[in-house]
């Protein structure tokens, strides 16, 4: 962590001047969110605010008036994950995905649907299958596209935009990448080959034509050390669009650490990039992790992340607003309590805009200010 967030901090609130969008986007009659909130500063200039969610979120009435007075897109955190909507080969249960569903429909909420195409929490008899050879690679195919059709068709004209495929490119440590920059280790490029990413896109389309289809993706965009990764995936979208793959836009998950600093600034460059394309792109995992005492209280262990962490969640977000083809910005969560982060990374924690007693934190104010600073001016370059 550099002390240059010190200063940055109390700068960043009012460096998006004059990034507003010309284009607002109307509130349903049905539900009103509070004037004062991030979901309305948000419509005012067309960007839609989001946040993962699950039903036992929902649940707590704290939690799930949070979700509907601040936020305009809800993604299903897990429930619509092969492994949650497949349990059982052949048996659906969709009530996790549906309950979320029916919470954005009843407050006037778009939905993200997350996600189709991924080489992790995919169910047990799926991947036992592949690994002992009752499934073949043909069938494999064949289970998939049917797997994609199905869950498309379900919630067809429910779910505006879809996370297609999730996190199919290499890391700089990655062990196998490809020529084109692929994971060779993933299980769907092992046993599929590296086109099955455009089928699931074709496919997809073919189950809802209206759909949003975006591919997702963390560390392109800001993040990494290096470029090659980002500058992979670029290649590849510019190649999909040349082919007439129906993709519409790149996801940038947003998972930022304290401790290893970010450039808001390059940040912009990479969207605005993927945006060149004529793609739309969208932040859609956005959260902001640093050292805690414990994963119970998650208190700071270093006082500079109180000024990192806010500095960071706006840096990310002044960015999407300065590209014009950045449609929403979605948070990885309400509250800490909730978060994924203390169950993945040991001893860290305090990495969304609600503390563990659901109380807002500076982060929030600042995007909230964000927001609203950026209204009335001409948004995007």
């Amino acid at each position: 962590m550099k002390i240059r967030y010190l200063a940055a901090a109390v700068a960043a609130t009012v460096a998006v001047a004059g990034t507003a969008s010309s284009t607002a986007y109307a509130e349903p009659r049905g539900f009103q969110p509070p004037s004062d909130s991030l979901r309305s500063y948000g419509s005012q200039i067309g960007l839609r605010v989001g946040v993962a969610v699950n039903p036992e979120v929902l649940a707590d009435d704290a939690l799930a008036g949070i979700a509907a007075d601040e936020f305009s897109s809800l993604t299903p955190e897990n429930e619509m994950k092969w492994e949650t909507v497949e349990p059982t080969r052949g048996t659906y249960d969709w009530s996790g995905a549906d309950a979320v569903v029916e919470f954005a429909e009843a407050h006037g909420q778009k939905v993200r649907g997350h996600t189709l195409l991924w080489h992790n929490q995919n169910p047990a008899w799926l991947t036992e299958g592949v690994a002992n050879g009752t499934i073949s690679t043909g069938e494999l195919r064949a289970i998939l596209k049917k797997h994609i059709t199905d869950e498309v068709r379900h919630f067809r004209g429910k779910v505006y935009q879809w996370d297609v495929a999730n996190e199919f490119f290499a890391d700089s440590w990655s062990p196998a990448p490809l020529p084109n920059g692929m994971n060779g280790d993933n299980f769907w490029i092992k046993h599929l080959g590296t086109g099955i990413v455009a089928d699931a896109f074709r496919w997809a389309h073919a189950a809802d034509p209206k759909a949003q289809l975006f591919y997702n993706d963390y560390n392109i965009a800001g993040e990494d050390g290096n470029s090659a990764k980002s500058t992979a995936v670029y290649n590849w979208a510019k190649e999909l669009i040349a082919q007439g793959v129906p993709i519409h836009g790149i996801g940038n998950q947003g998972h930022l650490d304290t401790q290893y600093g970010f450039s808001g600034e390059r940040f912009r460059a990479d969207l605005q990039r993927y945006a060149d394309l004529g793609l739309k792109v969208a932040v859609t995992e956005a959260d902001v992790r640093t050292f805690v005492d414990s994963a119970e209280t998650q208190v700071p262990t270093d006082n500079l992340a109180l000024f990192a962490h806010p500095y960071e969640f706006s840096q990310m977000l002044q960015a999407c607003l300065a590209v014009r083809a950045c449609t929403s910005f979605t948070v990885w969560g309400i509250d800490d309590t909730h978060s994924w982060v203390p169950g993945w990374f040991e001893g860290q924690g305090y990495a969304l805009l609600w503390d563990v007693n659901k109380q807002p934190k500076v982060a929030y104010t600042t995007l909230k200010q964000d927001l609203r600073l950026a209204l009335g001016a001409p948004r995007r370059r």
